[in-house]
């Protein structure tokens, strides 16, 4: 039992109470009481299996069930009473449980430590929290791809340096954006994969001397096995670690697509419109329209990048096993949550509202002599080696520039002055159309190549 003038489950061995601050600055319950469902759901589980290694009675089992029970729903009604002098999540439960049943739940944390009970909660919260960023960025993908299919032939200019390079079409520009998102839906099953291990039963770091059966504590939390080594079980936060690395990922591309969507919704580019609940006005500049979203979702991503790095810095140090310093571990994972699922849905509502101005981005595709490459491919296969072409196109680009046309603008005898082969055939690759239509290949922007990746597309989110 606890020393009454300690007030702690643990006050045994101490002679005094806690200094008030140090009870505060070591509390964790302010933030991991979110865990409470998957607290519940571990005891639950532990209860079970310590009935049938004939640990708990039946009326024992049914006590710790029906109080945990009771617990969770004034917990999710909102009257249960945290208290930081319990510290964390698992001694609040813990000492309602006692409480509310007796002796039954002094029982209930016979062969295990919170260290492998946090442990375990944190890898049941993630897990759950995984599978609705997955709904999430399932949604933004089929976003993608329904818009990318309205648009497959939507000319527009592909840049690289920012600079005009070469007519893309808008939906093979959004099915790029879908190959990054894709990976990153991928990167988190593989991540939820290797954190699908129960590490309950490890105890505090060695395993414990009751006989526990860890594969059906492992079952009954859907789990597909138990962890092999009980110090190892205790200490790994590598599952957080990836966890918050595949997110940084996620915020990274989101903030590319984020840049580009500020940057089209500029005057100076003009190439798309956002609907104005997901932008907001300005309270001097009246004829502001931000584009708010995009430009958050930009900032934000500093902030899962700063808790990926306050992860790897939290563990880098840790001698084996469990230290105090991985209550650290659940802020920034918590954030990461947060932030990842606010950040995915508001791209999954924005994304489907997206209104290219076609003719904007018709107009920008012509300038900066996108098609220039076009020519140099046509005198190739006229039989001149490429860099005579290269040569060739680059003078006559000059020539345009003097006199400010563009190259489907020059008259067929003045190309010819460049180099003999040109002929009247040369129009038809100059176009924006001939351009598009010519990259006629896997992965390639012509139209058709398009509208085949969104029926492939497609059948990789089903």
């Amino acid at each position: 039992m606890s020393d009454d003038s300690t007030n702690k489950t643990w006050g045994g061995r101490f002679r005094e109470p806690t200094d008030a601050f140090v009870e505060r600055f070591t509390a964790s319950v302010n933030f991991d009481k979110r865990l409470y469902q998957h607290d519940i759901n571990g005891s639950l589980a532990h209860a079970t299996m310590l009935h049938k290694a004939g640990i708990l009675s039946q009326p024992e089992l049914n006590a710790i069930r029906n109080g945990l029970e009771a617990i969770r729903d004034e917990i999710e009604q909102g009257r249960f009473e945290w208290s930081v002098s319990l510290e964390d999540v698992h001694m609040n439960i813990e000492a309602a449980l006692t409480k509310r049943i007796g002796d039954a739940g002094k029982k209930l944390h016979t062969g295990r430590s919170r260290n492998d009970q946090v442990a375990t909660d944190i890898r049941l919260y993630l897990r759950r929290e995984i599978r609705l960023l997955q709904q999430e960025l399932q949604r933004l993908l089929e976003a993608l791809v329904n818009q990318a299919e309205k648009h497959a032939a939507t000319v527009m200019p592909g840049f690289t340096h920012l600079q005009t390079a070469q007519p893309v079409t808008f939906g093979h520009h959004l099915l790029a954006w879908f190959e990054m998102l894709l990976r990153d839906k991928s990167r988190l099953e593989d991540c939820c994969e290797r954190l699908n291990l129960s590490p309950l039963g490890a105890a505090a770091l060695a395993g414990t001397t009751y006989p526990i059966d860890r594969h059906l504590t492992a079952e009954l939390m859907g789990f597909r096995g138990p962890t092999e080594n009980s110090l190892d079980s205790v200490s790994d936060r590598d599952f957080a670690i990836e966890f918050t690395a595949a997110g940084a990922l996620i915020m990274t591309h989101l903030s590319r697509i984020s840049e580009e969507l500020v940057l089209w919704t500029s005057s100076q580019f003009d190439f798309i419109d956002l609907p104005d609940r997901f932008c907001t006005g300005s309270s001097i500049m009246p004829q502001k329209k931000n584009p708010d979203v995009p430009e958050l979702v930009r900032g934000k991503t500093g902030r899962v990048n700063g808790h990926l790095i306050s992860l790897l810095t939290l563990m880098k140090s840790q001698p084996l096993a469990y230290n105090k310093d991985n209550q650290e571990d659940k802020e920034p994972l918590f954030d990461t949550v947060d932030t990842l699922r606010d950040c995915l849905r508001a791209f999954a509502d924005m994304i489907p509202a997206i209104e290219p101005k076609t003719e904007q981005m018709r107009d920008a595709a012509l300038k900066g002599f996108s098609t220039a490459t076009d020519l140099a491919d046509y005198l190739v296969k006229k039989g001149l080696p490429f860099r005579d072409a290269h040569e060739v196109v680059g003078k006559s680009v000059a020539a345009c520039i003097e006199q400010n046309i563009m190259l489907q603008e020059m008259p067929l005898d003045q190309l010819k002055t460049f180099s003999a082969v040109i002929d009247e055939d040369v129009f038809e690759i100059l176009t924006l159309e001939g351009s598009l239509a010519s990259r006629d290949h896997w992965g390639g922007t012509a139209p058709s190549q398009v509208r085949e990746a969104v029926k492939r597309a497609r059948k990789r989110l089903a």
